[in-house]
């Protein structure tokens, strides 16, 4: 990860290569990404205290906790149907969701890639600027997604708009970061490519996707691809004219599987 990002150190990127490797790979590490780690933090204890964790045995078994888990997804998320109607609660529902998973499996697989991508973004943007950036897009995302299914009754959960957002603004800024991907078609063997390879790519996946979806519960591809849209142009627009690092290390697998 990338550390004080003072025009002083911008101008040594530019022109020293050995300088620049000796600093991104002692900033690889990322100490000092507080807003990321919290947001995975916050994520990941809200899950656990929720009846989607199934851990709490207050919200019973079976029947019992598929209801507790139902109405929890109701509360917290976004209902396209609910969410254009004149109610202040519905309104907030896109920042509440960005809070809420599914599933295991949705949970850690969005923190991953928060984990992966998020701490680099976080120190080239600063601390204030990348938690409304996080919070903006994802509200966004999820409320671009509920006004395209504006008569849906299924509920929205999930921060991957958001984190969707932070792979759009990672491209725009760290086009030659190494990301090493895992691909399903290739046995999964480990395999190192360029940013503007790998993300573009996986964005395409999510378009493809995006068109076979239908209107029932599922991945929210559309959010992905809203989400990634904004934080392309948020990062175009805020530093187009500044210096983009061209080569950082960086590991990713490739994939998600909930919204």
């Amino acid at each position: 990860m990338i550390r004080n990002w003072r025009t002083a150190a911008l101008r040594k990127v530019r022109t020293l290569g050995t300088a620049r490797t000796a600093r991104t790979a002692r900033t690889a590490r990322g100490r000092t990404a507080p807003v990321t780690y919290g947001l995975i933090t916050l994520c990941c204890l809200l899950f656990l205290v929720s009846p989607a964790a199934g851990l709490n045995p207050a919200y019973g078994t079976g029947d019992e906790l598929l209801a507790a888990q139902h109405a929890h997804f109701r509360r917290w998320g976004v209902i396209p149907a609910e969410l254009f109607e004149d109610s202040p609660g519905s309104a907030l529902t896109p920042a509440t969701a960005l809070f809420v998973h599914g599933s295991w499996v949705h949970l850690l697989g969005n923190m991953l890639f928060l984990h992966v991508f998020g701490a680099m973004a976080e120190e080239r943007m600063g601390r204030l600027q990348f938690a409304l950036f996080y919070l903006g897009c994802g509200y966004l995302a999820l409320l671009g997604y509920a006004g395209a299914n504006a008569h849906s009754p299924q509920s929205l959960v999930g921060a991957s708009g958001a984190i969707s957002a932070v792979l759009g603004a990672f491209l725009f800024l760290f086009p030659h970061a190494r990301v090493t991907s895992l691909l399903p078609f290739l046995f999964f063997l480990p395999l190192r490519f360029p940013a503007w390879l790998v993300l573009p790519f996986w964005a395409a996946l999510q378009w493809m996707a995006a068109g076979r979806a239908g209107d029932g519960p599922g991945v929210a591809y559309l959010a992905h691809l809203v989400g990634f849209g904004l934080g392309f142009a948020f990062a175009w627009v805020r530093f187009g004219r500044t210096t983009r690092v061209r080569s950082v290390p960086v590991a990713a697998p490739e994939g998600e599987k909930q919204p």
